[in-house]
Order: C-alpha cells, then structure tokens, then sequence
C-alpha cells in the first residue's frame, strides 16, 4: 500500500509539474450570505466522506476552525482555499445563464478501472437552481458506439446527486458539487466535460467545454481461482462493488463478453480481473442451485492479489438426471449490443450459460440483426459446447413473420430459414403454417412468452373471464393446439408442442394451458427467459429440468419436453421424480387407465429453498409485477415454508407445506380420482410439473367451462388478429380458425356434465 501511494504522490507531482493548463489557484469569491454558504460546505464534506473519498484529517480539522470563524473575510478565505485544492473545474454561470468552465488546481489523475471523485466550483452569478449538467463525448457507451470510436470511449463521469446533495443548484453565488470520473484504461488520455445547466446546449454561450488531459494509473491485476463443489476449475458470477456502491468493472465500459445491463460478470479459473487498490463486497454464485456466498476482499498494491471461490451447492438436480436447461436466450436485440458489433457471439453467450450451470442454452436468431446473427446457424451444437453444456442456435418467430399473432420458439430445426427467400422478411402471417414447416423437419415447437396478451386482472386459476388476445403470446395458439400436421415421417402430429411459462405472470400463461387440458389437449410446459428481453438479469431465470439418461444430447432435451418429461420453474424449488401409483411422469404418455374411479397413490421428491428473513420488496407486489415465478412469492406469511399442491384439471385438491431448507424430501398424496383428468404437482409460482393425464372408465378428459373458454377464446383471437393474415393467408386463416371452432363444438357435445 505504501508503495502505490508513493506513486500516486510521484504522478500527482508530475501532474502539476507539467501543468496541463491547471489553474495554480481559483478566485476567492465573495460570500453575501455566510449561514447558508455554510451548511453547503458541511454538506459538500459529508457526500465527499460518503462517496468515500473524504477530506483529510487535517482538512476536515482546518475546515472545522474556518467555517466557525468570526471574522468573514477570513472564513470565506480558509473555507475555498481547503476545497479548492479538489477542484478538477470552475464552473460560471452569467446572469444571462451562460455558461465558462475553465481547469481547477486539483491534480488530473485517474485510476484504471476505478471512480475518482473531484469537487466542481460554481460562481452562480444568476442565482439559477436549474440542475447542473456534465457529459463527455468520451463518456459514451460502448453498446451504442461505432467500433472505430470504442478506444476514445474510455471515461465515465457522474455528479453526485444523492442525499446530502441533489440535483439542482441552490441559487447560492458560490457551491460546490461532486464529480466522479471512472477510467477504463491505464496511461495518458484526454477527455472534453461538457458543462451545462440545461437552457440552450445548442449555443455555444449557454454550455462551456474544458479538455482535460488525464494521468491514468494501472489497477492491479486480481487471479481469480473458481472451483466447482468438488475442487474443479469452473465458471461462475462474481458481483464486486465498493463501499459507494460503484459496480466493477463499469457497466458503461463493458464489452462482451461482459454486458452492460447487469451488473455481475462472469469468470472462469484461471482468468483475472483488474481493480484499483481498495476493499470490495464481492458475491458469488453458480447458478439458482448453488449458495449465494457474500464477502469483503482487499486489493493492494506491490503483490500478488489472488482470490478463491469455491461453490457451495444446496442441490444438483443432475445428479439425479434433471437436466436444466433454458430454451429462449438471445444474442442480439433488446438489451444486447447493436453496435460495434451486432449482438454477440456464441462463446459469450457460453460464458453466460456455464456461469449459470445452464446445461443447455437454446439461442435463438430473431428479427433484430437476424440478417448478421443467421450465419452461426448450424442444425447441430455449437462449436463452444462442451458436454454436458451445450449451446445450439435456432430460431425464434419474433419481428417477422407471424410475430403479431405470437412468438414462435422453434428448437431442433435442421433448415432455419423458411422457403422463398435468405432473410426475415418472406415468413408467413399465419403462424400454423409455420409450424407445419418446422414440424416437418421434425422441430419442437411452442409460442414464447405465453401471457403477453393474455392479461387479466385475476390471479384465479383457471378463471372463465376471456382475456383480450391482444398481444404477442400464446395468443394464436388457441388455434394451433387443435391442429395436426404432417410430421418429418407424413404422419400427423400435434402443430405445438408446449407452451413457454415462467417469464411472464404466472395466472396469464397457465390459465390458457389449463382450459386447453381440460378441453382434452396434452400440450406441455417448459420454462423460458426471454434472455436479454423480459430478464436481462441473467440466463436462466426460467428454466426446464429434463430427465435423461446417463449420456444425453440436445436432441434428448427437447425430446424430453415433447414427452413432458420436465417440470419448470425458477430453480429454486424442485418437483422431482413425480409419480401416479406406478406411472412415471414423461413415461408411456405419461398416461393411466382405470376401469373405474378409485384412490391413486401421487409421489414426488420436493426440495426448496427460501432464504431466512422474508423479502417483502418481493412478497408484496402483483403477479403482474416482476419477478413474475420467484421462491419468495410462495413463502407462507414470514416462516420458511412453502406449500406443494396437487392440481387435478387446474384445481388445487390437496396440499402439504414444507420446510423450504434446502433439504430434499418425498412427499406422498393419496387422492380419490373419480373422473378422467389431469394431474400435476406445484409450488406457484416457484416450479410446476408436468401433467400425468388418468383416463376413467374409458372416458376422455372434456371440462364442458374449459371447452366453452376456449370457443369463446377462437372468436376474441379472430377479432384481433384477423387484420395480421395477408394474401392467400387471409383464406387459409379462415379455414384454420374454423377447424378450431368445429374440434372444440366436437368436444363440447361430449364434455362431462
């Protein structure tokens, strides 16, 4: 530590040595009003201790003794000769509200990847309390700048607006505000600031500019040591931040593979970091299952700084044959880099999903820049996949096409670009005409983020009320679900086969799954995250665990949601193993016959995890509110317990609270089935089992209010969409929207009373 302040000392000397245009002192300015000049000092003081950057014993002792002086003269001296010496600008405003800014005598030194906070002086000669304004040509985000300008993007700068200060000005003649600048590099850099006060930018007049020629000292090097549970080198999420809450590295200096709009990042073992000397709080994590770990660590300067994690797991669902896996992230669009380059590529995505423990990663090419991201297409697993990761690009319905009757998530594609042209732009209107094409090549297919348009204002399940179809969800898939099309072989097979859930309010997506069971359907679920667009947080957020055998591929995966074999949820509950008496979920059709009604044993192997203290923030908002599936939205009351139920045709007959510690335990439920009909297991809205579907005497499943919901849901869908289906399209629409209503009228004359 002694060694890195003697060379900030030596580069601070040298600063000032060369000059750089630095003012050697500001003007005293006159003080008419002493009390309230006064307590703007002691606040400047406080917010320079709570960013972290206080004045020196000896300053606040000095400042303390001026600011009590008697004589004014002498205390207006003493008061701006203590902060000035920190004064990187001087800022006037004109009585005519034009804006000078000239250099201050403050040293112009930075630290690599650090924040370093200066004080700006304000003359206010027109006495404004508009708020004052700086930027910086170099101080723009990388996501949204040219690659020919990322090397001159190197600087960040914020005022200090928080408590004790704000935003505006406070009219006073003279203040002081407080500015930190981050540097993403190490070395000699110049940098223009821009100060305005927010009235005529465009006029040279009214903004002033100083350019600003930067000393940035290295940060030091940190070896990171990521090791998996059992001692091997791994990937995970590290979150580092310092005491004033400044997110390293800077959001706003990232490129890929780290990205901007979350604030972890992700390493591997052996890789390093570089941080400025100083404390941090540094959480670490692997993924939903593993322990969040929360510690301080230090960096210093003159040695060889080395952090060790180690993940600490409180359940591996692998182990058991769950496999997880996300099936809808995105390397561009939404929150992704549009420039320099055109979202990201596979191993950053990689990064992503191995720090997540994500087995599997479906990233889907859509409308934004699907014209640059369609070349890393391949029908099989990308080259960055290491079993048992595996990363594979297909395709979402999303900006093109039939986007505006809902979104297409279309996995295990072979041929991603739908006949009659190379581009995004020839798609059909009408959705089920794209399923037909991608089920012939044998893919599996589902409509993405299912509750968008399908709001209510009930979280009942299921409810009778008709949502407004209105959107870009499983809106036309009220029509879909009723179809068969020819599969890769020409025998028919069902047009979807699951529906996307656990990215969008849980009572949307799963009121429209129930009806369509209860109407006779076996759609399945499986669990999505819209990654960077609903959740930019991290992949994984809404996951499918698949069971698979020992040795498994992509094609398994999916293959195991066609099946059903997968329950879904945000990874911090699980329903395991489900069970009806000898039939196992995803096996046989995951289908029992009875002769008759009689009691069926249902097991499953439940595990969850909550937290000790209960986080309201999160219990008390809406389900229309994000995070729309979390753990915390289950907890009962402020114990540590959730409840597990069991559904049978949407309605909850049976439930069981449990200890959500983590602990894996085998829950039994005996229920007296006495009609045909579905059967899942939930923990709502944490995860949610697939169905295992029981026949009674030969009886199919018709829930005559499903059947009716879902009529009545064709006729809403038709009024909004019709407009969306052009061409030939317009006719063919018409015939699939009728084949809907003449297969739920069938159902319907034979529902049980």
């Amino acid at each position: 530590m002694n060694s890195f302040r003697h060379l900030r000392h030596l580069v601070v000397l040298l600063a000032l040595a060369a000059g750089s245009a630095r003012s050697a002192d500001l003007p005293v300015l006159a003080v008419p009003d002493w009390q309230p000049f006064a307590a703007q000092v002691r606040r400047v003081s406080e917010a320079l201790t709570l960013a972290g950057a206080p004045l020196s014993v000896q300053e606040r002792a000095d400042l303390e003794v001026a600011l009590t002086e008697r004589d004014s003269d002498k205390a207006r001296n003493r008061t701006q000769k203590i902060l000035d010496a920190h004064v990187l600008v001087a800022v006037q405003v004109t009585p005519e509200m034009r804006v000078k800014a000239a250099p201050g005598p403050a040293a112009a030194v930075l630290t690599e990847t650090g924040w370093t906070t200066y004080l700006i002086k304000v003359h206010n000669e027109s006495g404004t309390t508009a708020a004052l304004r700086v930027r910086s040509p170099q101080a723009t985000r990388l996501h949204g700048s040219p690659a020919d300008t990322v090397t001159d993007r190197w600087l960040d700068v914020a005022l200090v607006q928080a408590a004790p200060l704000k935003p505006e000005l406070g009219g006073l003649p003279v203040e002081y505000r407080l500015v930190q600048l981050y540097s993403r590099d190490a070395g000699r850099r110049e940098a223009k600031l821009i100060f305005d006060v927010g009235q005529g930018t465009q006029d040279l007049g009214f903004r002033s500019e100083v350019d600003t020629l930067f000393e940035c000292l290295p940060a030091h090097p940190v070896e990171l040591e990521v090791l998996d549970e059992h001692g091997k080198p791994t990937t995970g999420a590290l979150l580092i931040t310092d005491a004033r809450g400044h997110v390293f590295p800077a959001q706003s200096k990232r490129l890929a593979p780290d990205f901007f709009f979350h604030p972890q990042v992700y390493r591997s073992h052996g890789e390093s970091l570089r941080l400025p000397a100083g404390r941090y709080a540094v959480e670490f994590s692997r993924g939903p299952e593993s322990v969040m770990q929360r510690r301080e660590l230090e960096v210093a300067g003159g040695r060889t700084n080395r952090w060790r994690f180690q993940v600490q797991r409180w359940i591996d669902p692998s182990t058991r044959g769950w496999i997880s896996g996300d099936h809808h992230i995105h390397a561009a669009g939404c929150a992704h880099y549009e420039k320099p380059t055109e979202g990201v590529h596979a191993v950053d995505m990689m990064r992503h999903v191995l720090g997540e423990d994500l087995k599997i990663g479906a990233n889907l090419t859509w409308g934004p820049c699907f014209d640059y991201q369609k070349q890393f297409f391949t029908g099989s697993d990308d080259p960055v996949s290491r079993w048992p990761y595996l990363l594979r690009y297909d395709v979402e319905v999303s900006g093109f096409g039939s986007h505006n009757s809902g979104h297409l998530c279309l996995l295990r594609l072979r041929q991603q670009m739908y006949p009659g042209g190379d581009s995004k732009k020839h798609w059909p209107t009408l959705g089920l005409n794209t399923l037909k094409w991608a089920k012939a090549q044998g893919a599996l297919t589902g409509p993405a983020h299912s509750g968008w348009g399908l709001e209510l204002d009930t979280a009942e399940l299921p409810t009778r009320k008709i949502p407004p179809f209105s959107g870009i969800g499983a809106n036309e898939y009220i029509v879909d679900v009723t179809h068969q099309v020819p599969g890769p072989d020409g025998k028919p097979v069902p047009a979807v086969d699951f529906i996307s859930t656990v990215d969008t309010p849980y009572p949307w997506e799963l009121n429209i799954w129930y009806h369509t069971l209860n109407a006779g359907y076996r759609t399945r679920i499986s669990g999505e995250t819209d990654f960077p667009c609903i959740y930019g947080e991290r992949v994984g957020l809404g996951r499918s665990y698949v069971k698979l055998p020992e040795r498994w591929s992509y094609e398994d995966w999916c293959e195991g949601i066609r099946a059903g074999r997968n329950y879904v949820g945000d990874g911090r509950s699980h329903l395991m193993d489900f069970q009806a008496d000898a039939v196992t979920l995803g096996e046989q059709g995951s289908f029992l016959q009875l002769p008759a009604g009689r009691p069926v044993v249902f097991r499953v192997q439940t595990a969850a995890r909550l937290e000790q203290q209960p986080q309201p923030e999160i219990q008390r908002r809406r389900f229309s509110e994000q995070p729309y599936w979390h753990i915390e939205r289950a907890r009962i009351g402020a114990s540590r317990k959730v409840p597990v139920e069991l559904i049978e045709n949407g309605v909850a007959v049976a439930r069981v609270e449990i200890e959500a510690d983590g602990a894996l335990r085998p829950l039994e439920f005996t229920h007296a089935v006495k009609r045909s009909g579905w059967y899942a297991l939930r923990i709502l809205p944490s995860s949610h089992t697939n169905p295992i579907f029981i026949e009674v005497g030969g009886k199919p499943i018709r829930e005559r209010d499903s059947i009716q919901w879902c009529l009545d849901s064709v006729e809403q869908c038709w009024r909004q969409k019709e407009r969306f289906f052009t061409g030939a399209e317009h006719a063919q629409a018409i015939a699939a929207f009728d084949h809907a209503r003449q297969e739920y009228r069938r159902r319907l004359e034979s529902a049980q009373p």
